[in-house]
């Protein structure tokens, strides 16, 4: 009984410190325009939220949202194609036995291992080398490789797709691809699901290589955007930054709201695993 309250506390305490940034971000956006740092900053002044959503997008012609257009697609699509790729490659490591099979998946481990932050200034490097910096695929390629998906979509394979089922589907005379997409598939979706969460999240909230390679205020995600804004204070009120940010968040907490059921169970796989 001890046990269960002290870690019943230690969540909640855990809970109030990650929620704790959110709620005063969210009582500074509702707060008069202008006054976003006055006053007591864990409760409401008024409610101002509508009116400085308006504010906002008024605001150097309307640029915030083709920021968050840009992220919208950048995340979208990347995080679509690198779902893919993760589920087809953690698959075939699952699936297939082929010579050299633990070797990759252990290089694919230390992929894991290594922060994102150390290619940046390679992939710089490459994209300029081959004319891509300015471009928005230099942001579009780099986020469709994920080894964190692949692992979690090989751990999935192993334990939610049979190797009944693919024997059976191979006599009814099925393809490889057609047994992957119309059988395994389906019974990986909790996976896919959370992989395609996760990379979306890591692409929204990626700022280092969009900030260096991409250079028109046209093409960058909201990430990139805000952070110029906030660097030009004297030419942009700090307000727009408060508000732009709690606005920036929305399709997150959207996401994971509506697709909470899948994420769980995907989550939990890889744990038992």
């Amino acid at each position: 009984m001890t046990s269960r309250v002290a870690v019943t506390g230690l969540l909640a305490l855990s809970a109030v410190y990650f929620l704790f940034p959110l709620w005063w971000l969210f009582v500074a956006a509702t707060k008069p325009f202008g006054q976003q740092f006055s006053g007591n900053g864990l409760w409401f002044q008024g409610f101002s939220l509508f009116s400085n959503i308006h504010r906002l997008s008024v605001e150097d012609g309307g640029i915030f949202w083709r920021w968050m257009l840009n992220s919208l697609i950048y995340c979208g699509l990347g995080a679509l194609i690198g779902t893919t790729l993760s589920s087809m490659t953690g698959y075939a490591l699952a699936k297939y036995r082929f010579t050299g099979r633990n070797a990759l998946f252990g290089l694919i481990l230390a992929a894991v291992l290594l922060p994102q932050i150390l290619f940046t200034l390679p992939l710089y490097l490459m994209f300029s080398r081959v004319g891509l910096v300015g471009n928005p695929l230099a942001v579009l390629l780099p986020s469709v490789v994920s080894p964190f998906g692949v692992y979690l979509a090989r751990v999935f394979a192993a334990q939610a797709v049979p190797d009944e089922v693919v024997e059976a589907g191979r006599l009814d005379g099925a393809g490889e691809l057609r047994i992957f997409g119309t059988l395994a598939t389906r019974m990986m979706m909790p996976a896919l699901v959370t992989i395609f969460l996760f990379q979306f999240v890591s692409i929204w909230n990626n700022y280092l290589l969009p900030s260096m390679v991409l250079g028109s205020d046209s093409t960058q995600p909201v990430t990139v955007g805000l952070v110029g804004w906030n660097a030009s204070h004297v030419d942009v009120a700090p307000a727009y930054v408060v508000v732009g940010s709690f606005v920036s968040i929305i399709p997150l907490i959207v996401a994971f709201v509506a697709l909470q059921r899948f994420w769980r169970s995907g989550m939990t796989a890889g744990a038992l695993k």
